[in-house]
Protein backbone atom coordinates (compact mmCIF):
# COMPACT_ATOMS: atom_id res chain seq x y z
CA UNK A 1 0.00 0.00 0.00
CA UNK A 2 1.42 3.27 -0.89
CA UNK A 3 2.27 6.16 1.82
CA UNK A 4 0.27 9.43 1.40
CA UNK A 5 0.90 12.77 2.47
CA UNK A 6 -1.65 15.27 4.06
CA UNK A 7 -2.56 18.30 5.42
CA UNK A 8 -5.40 19.04 7.62
CA UNK A 9 -8.05 21.40 6.78
CA UNK A 10 -8.90 22.35 10.66
CA UNK A 11 -5.76 22.19 12.29
CA UNK A 12 -3.43 22.75 9.19
CA UNK A 13 -1.17 19.71 10.65
CA UNK A 14 0.55 17.73 8.14
CA UNK A 15 0.96 13.94 8.26
CA UNK A 16 1.27 10.60 6.73
CA UNK A 17 -0.50 7.88 5.93
CA UNK A 18 -0.98 4.26 4.73
CA UNK A 19 -4.08 3.73 2.54
CA UNK A 20 -5.08 1.80 -0.11
CA UNK A 21 -5.23 3.63 -3.90
CA UNK A 22 -9.25 3.59 -3.74
CA UNK A 23 -9.30 5.58 -0.32
CA UNK A 24 -10.82 8.82 -0.64
CA UNK A 25 -8.68 12.00 0.87
CA UNK A 26 -11.83 13.59 2.72
CA UNK A 27 -12.68 10.74 4.79
CA UNK A 28 -9.06 10.50 6.24
CA UNK A 29 -9.23 11.53 9.24
CA UNK A 30 -6.30 13.60 11.11
CA UNK A 31 -4.26 12.08 14.42
CA UNK A 32 -3.84 15.33 15.71
CA UNK A 33 -7.27 16.73 15.85
CA UNK A 34 -9.42 13.61 14.81
CA UNK A 35 -11.37 15.67 12.80
CA UNK A 36 -12.44 14.64 9.28
CA UNK A 37 -11.03 16.61 6.03
CA UNK A 38 -7.95 16.16 5.24
CA UNK A 39 -6.44 17.50 2.20
CA UNK A 40 -3.64 14.99 -0.44
CA UNK A 41 -0.64 16.55 -0.97
CA UNK A 42 1.31 15.91 -4.13
CA UNK A 43 5.05 14.72 -3.14
CA UNK A 44 7.59 12.77 -4.05
CA UNK A 45 7.98 9.16 -4.23
CA UNK A 46 11.07 6.56 -4.35
CA UNK A 47 11.39 3.12 -5.57
CA UNK A 48 13.97 0.75 -5.55
CA UNK A 49 14.16 -1.92 -8.23
CA UNK A 50 14.62 -5.87 -7.07
CA UNK A 51 16.05 -8.60 -8.70
CA UNK A 52 18.01 -8.64 -11.92
CA UNK A 53 15.66 -6.64 -13.66
CA UNK A 54 17.15 -3.77 -15.28
CA UNK A 55 15.45 -0.85 -17.23
CA UNK A 56 15.83 -1.51 -21.24
CA UNK A 57 16.34 -5.47 -20.34
CA UNK A 58 13.59 -6.71 -22.05
CA UNK A 59 14.53 -4.47 -25.03
CA UNK A 60 18.12 -5.32 -25.06
CA UNK A 61 17.57 -9.48 -24.81
CA UNK A 62 15.35 -8.49 -27.28
CA UNK A 63 17.58 -6.91 -30.26
CA UNK A 64 20.22 -9.89 -28.97
CA UNK A 65 17.47 -12.46 -30.41
CA UNK A 66 16.75 -10.67 -33.64
CA UNK A 67 20.33 -10.51 -34.55
CA UNK A 68 21.26 -14.00 -33.50
CA UNK A 69 18.22 -14.87 -35.81
CA UNK A 70 19.46 -12.57 -39.13
CA UNK A 71 22.30 -13.85 -38.74
CA UNK A 72 21.42 -17.54 -39.02
CA UNK A 73 18.85 -16.97 -41.76
CA UNK A 74 22.28 -15.06 -43.64
CA UNK A 75 23.95 -18.70 -43.45
CA UNK A 76 21.10 -20.22 -45.16
CA UNK A 77 20.83 -21.02 -49.58
CA UNK A 78 18.35 -18.47 -50.99
CA UNK A 79 15.32 -19.88 -51.33
CA UNK A 80 14.32 -20.01 -55.00
CA UNK A 81 17.81 -21.83 -55.34
CA UNK A 82 20.66 -20.61 -57.18
CA UNK A 83 20.82 -18.43 -59.63
CA UNK A 84 22.84 -18.96 -63.19
CA UNK A 85 24.64 -16.97 -65.05
CA UNK A 86 22.67 -16.31 -68.53
CA UNK A 87 25.26 -16.35 -71.27
CA UNK A 88 24.58 -15.24 -75.24
CA UNK A 89 24.30 -18.95 -75.85
CA UNK A 90 21.67 -19.62 -73.09
CA UNK A 91 19.64 -17.03 -74.06
CA UNK A 92 19.35 -17.89 -78.32
CA UNK A 93 18.13 -21.28 -76.81
CA UNK A 94 21.15 -24.03 -77.19
CA UNK A 95 21.26 -24.30 -73.21
CA UNK A 96 18.64 -26.95 -73.56
CA UNK A 97 15.87 -28.63 -75.59
CA UNK A 98 13.94 -26.03 -78.02
CA UNK A 99 10.20 -25.35 -76.86
CA UNK A 100 7.78 -27.23 -78.43
CA UNK A 101 4.98 -25.34 -80.60
CA UNK A 102 1.38 -26.22 -80.86
CA UNK A 103 -0.44 -28.96 -79.20
CA UNK A 104 -0.39 -32.64 -80.01
CA UNK A 105 -4.25 -34.58 -78.91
Amino acid sequence: MPVYEYRCEQCTHQFEATQSVHARPEDTVCPQCNKIGATRMLSAFASKVKGSHKPGFEEIKAYDMLNERMDRFSKLPPAMGKRIEASPDFMAGAGGPAPTEGHDS
